[in-house]
């Protein structure tokens, strides 16, 4: 069985290349990312053939707005029967306990599980050079994540920088999905080292987001079994 800490970014135009890397993956990769990119190109459609194909989907759409319009929009995207789903911390405490707590009512009333609720915390690309936020920004990443857990959110999207202090602050019994995952080996410099998956895992990320070491592979096939080697017995 393979592994479903790791999870594959789709970041595709296209059917045809969704295709192709996920029948060349085949049973070493059980869950994959669905975000904007994708999602906006070729529409619900995707998601409907990865479950066809007993995969998993982290759809990632970063819902931000009004609490009820978030609300709505979530209670929407569960009939896709996506397994976990996303809005923005930064829409407040109280966008996140509506959502929360529609997603749960609405899964409730059609006899399902409720998919996975995380919060993005504070998008990677954003240097604290450029931060505006009155704290650091590893201090509102977990001020973010407290909020979220405060709000019923099973977990957040942080980097693997914060993971540990998100780790320490929110319990055992939190996700912490990480994107920006760079495989053992590759070119990174020392500050990158903590974001290998072995890295990342053990300071308390439980879900790795990795896309183009993947995807750009000569053999994507063994690039994730190379990969999946790295994190076993974590």
């Amino acid at each position: 069985m393979a592994d479903e800490r790791l999870i594959v970014a789709l970041d595709f135009h296209t059917f045809d290349d969704v295709k192709k890397l996920v029948d060349t993956l085949g049973d070493s990769v059980t869950f994959y990312k669905v975000g904007m990119e994708l999602f906006y190109s070729v529409g619900a459609g995707v998601v409907e053939w990865l479950k066809a194909q007993e995969k998993k989907i982290f759809l990632d759409l970063k819902l931000h707005d009004i609490p009820n319009t978030v609300a709505g929009g979530l209670c929407s995207l569960m009939n896709l029967g996506a397994n976990i789903l996303n809005v923005h911390a930064a829409g407040g405490f109280t966008m996140m306990k509506t959502a929360a707590e529609a997603l749960g009512k609405e899964a409730a009333l059609r006899g399902v599980e409720r998919p996975k609720l995380i919060a993005i915390t504070v998008l990677t690309s954003i240097a604290q050079a450029e931060w505006c936020g009155a704290l650091k920004i590893s201090e509102q990443v977990v001020d973010f994540a407290k909020q979220a857990q405060a709000a019923g959110l099973d977990g957040v999207v942080a980097s693997p920088q914060e993971a540990k202090l998100i780790r320490e602050a929110c319990g055992e019994n939190f996700l912490i999905v990480t994107p920006g995952i760079r495989p053992a080996g590759a070119d990174i410099n020392d500050q990158q080292r903590i974001s290998t998956p072995r890295a990342a895992l053990q300071n308390g990320a439980t879900h790795l987001v990795i896309g183009r070491p993947i995807r750009a592979a000569a053999n994507p096939r063994d690039a994730a079994l190379k990969i999946l080697n790295e994190m076993r017995g974590i």
